[in-house]
């Protein structure tokens, strides 16, 4: 059973070597998981030990969950989900209505049926189709693509419209934590611990059990317990963060970045701006022209240790960076380029991360202009992304 299992995951693109798969074996040989109570095995227990033995990076986590799930749910994958379909075959160039006769005379397939068939078709079909009942295509009655109806299809492409689909395959927004891929709260702390420095300090905490053994050792047997403070991460950010305009189509993923931030960092500040940096910042968005903190206090009140970093699409008029008076909002005396340079200069170790996506980049002339402001330190809001910004700022 299980080298079926193991052949579902290296089909899920997974990276599991027969290494692992050896280890996993071991484990259930020495019944690290077994039955249950009741004398049932224990698939959840099954699930923690395979994942340990055979996934080595979270970012895999979700490929390896949808393939867990597939294979002991029953549902047999049949067909390559991973294969592409012409794009031809599902341009939709009509749009028909069926009555209510003709829906009732459409027949259902099972899950195992449905799927074979759908194994056929790829193998079968060489041009796109419309209108019909069996190939891929639009506007029909197959169970196979977008824009007719099926009482229980696979939808491929396109909008749904009856909400009978068994299955979709369509592009995901988030999907199986790939570095080039957006990104969820856990991808986003994965990438962050490259930037780690623990240290012990405050408090008496924890257990320390080596010490404890050592010193009970040393005391004839008599238990001699020895308390340690708990490890931090010792390292300090500085978080600039836009908000605003045209920050606001990005606000679910800097939501995100900023949640795993903050646990991540035990030592972080934080401050926003709109658009460029000039004289003052502001922590509360609702209270941001009455309690203002002016940059002046910020570059004096944090130590150069401080790794400072901008959250921003940089996507404005040059005009805001580079003149006086360029804010949108108000006459700022100093040009922003003129403090982001005060900013970069106070804490050395700086980088901007940019949610807009880096293929823009090039069409965008204010990014341009802070990239080199930034001695092009500018990384894309991917899991890539912030692993060469983290390595970056780590060195």
């Amino acid at each position: 059973m299980l080298i079926d299992f193991f052949y579902t995951l290296r089909s899920a693109k997974l990276p599991v070597s027969v290494k692992e798969y050896l280890t996993l074996l071991e484990a259930l040989q020495a019944d690290v998981v077994g039955p249950n109570s009741d004398g049932a095995f224990g698939l959840d227990d099954f699930y923690y030990l395979s994942r340990t033995a055979l996934v080595k990076d979270e970012k895999h986590y979700d490929k390896f969950d949808r393939a867990f799930a597939a294979y002991f749910k029953g549902v047999e994958m049949l067909a390559d989900f991973t294969k592409e379909v012409p794009l031809d075959w599902l341009r939709k160039t009509l749009e028909r209505e069926f009555t209510a006769e003709e829906k009732a005379k459409i027949e259902k397939m099972g899950w195992d049926e449905l799927m074979e068939t759908l194994k056929k078709r790829f193998e079968e079909q060489k041009e796109r189709h419309e209108g019909g009942n069996k190939w891929i295509g639009t506007g029909g009655t197959s169970p196979f693509g977008h824009g007719g109806y099926n009482p229980q299809g696979v939808r491929i492409g396109g909008a749904g419209k009856n909400k009978s689909a068994v299955k979709v395959w369509d592009q995901r927004a988030y999907k199986d934590y790939d570095d080039s891929q957006e990104l969820g709260t856990r991808n986003i702390k994965v990438a962050l611990r490259r930037l780690r420095k623990f240290a012990r300090e405050g408090h008496e905490e924890e257990l320390d059990l080596d010490d404890t053994i050592h010193s009970t050792a040393a005391n004839a047997g008599y238990l001699d317990i020895k308390m340690r403070p708990e490890r931090h991460n010792n390292v300090k950010v500085l978080l600039l963060m836009d908000v605003g305009g045209t920050m606001d189509e990005h606000i679910q993923r800097v939501e995100e970045l900023f949640s795993a931030v903050k646990t991540e960092f035990k030592h972080l500040e934080f401050f926003y701006f709109h658009n460029c940096v000039y004289d003052f910042m502001w922590k509360n968005n609702k209270r941001r022209f009455s309690e203002k903190f002016a940059t002046w206090d910020i570059l004096r009140k944090y130590n150069k240790d401080y790794k400072l970093i901008f959250v921003g699409d940089a996507t404005m008029s040059p005009y805001e960076i580079l003149q006086p008076g360029g804010s949108v909002e108000y006459n700022n005396e100093e040009a922003g380029a003129e403090w982001i340079q005060r900013l970069t200069h106070t804490f050395p170790k700086f980088a901007w991360i940019n949610p807009e996506p880096q293929g823009v980049w090039q069409y965008r002339q204010s990014i341009a202009v802070m990239q080199q402001l930034m001695s092009n330190r500018m990384y894309p809001l991917t899991l890539r992304g912030l692993e060469e910004a983290m390595r970056m700022l780590s060195k």
